[in-house]
């Protein structure tokens, strides 16, 4: 059987993966994310085609260095064209919620695995984020409530947590939003022998 490496520190890919039964190692990429994401944005790239380069990005690089199969993945959001980062302090997380209340974003989540130094799967889901309209009462008590753990998931929510009640709706799965196609990834891990089938 072919190892298997995931090409991130998520904890939350990684609890996605390890719940649904898949052995791992985990290694840390060494990409420049923001330097490669300013420059595809100045070529005129999507968040939709950052998502996917910075996913082949991270798999690729640690595939030039360990054997098996690597996955390197990537969520970016997406509002009215304009990509979001993660927001570096709660001041700007309560910008970026106060920005997305009331109005409906993407979330783009792209999944690549690689093979020796190449990419040789990809995926890439999109999920429509309609937030409702949050009060400032909301706002403070939900940010006190999630602190720091606001500033490590793009959109400054965690739909498993308190940030479900953030949502009016959301149309897509519910992995993808998680910030993993896992559903096709598990898919391809069956196919390469990975998995059981």
């Amino acid at each position: 059987m072919k190892p298997f490496v995931l090409a991130s520190s998520s904890a939350s890919r990684a609890a996605m993966l390890s719940d649904a039964g898949v052995r791992f190692e985990t290694v840390r990429p060494a990409v420049d994310e923001t330097a490669l994401k300013l420059a595809l944005l100045a070529e005129g790239g999507s968040p939709r085609d950052v998502a996917d380069a910075l996913a082949e990005a991270k798999a690729v690089q640690v595939s030039r260095r360990r054997s098996g199969l690597i996955l390197g993945a990537d969520t970016t959001l997406e509002l009215d064209g304009r990509l979001f980062d993660k927001a570096n302090d709660l001041t700007e997380a309560r910008r970026h919620l106060e920005l997305f209340s009331g109005r409906t974003h993407l979330l783009h989540s792209a999944a690549v695995i690689a093979e020796n130094g190449a990419p040789i799967w990809r995926d890439l889901k999109t999920a429509k984020l309609m937030v409702r309209a949050l009060s400032p009462d909301f706002l403070d008590h939900y940010i006190e409530a999630e602190g720091s753990k606001l500033l490590s998931c793009v959109g400054a929510y965690r739909l498993e947590g308190l940030g479900a009640q953030i949502f009016a709706a959301v149309e897509g799965d519910y992995f993808t939003v998680l910030g993993l196609p896992l559903l096709p990834v598990l898919d391809h891990l069956r196919r390469q022998g990975v998995l059981k089938t």
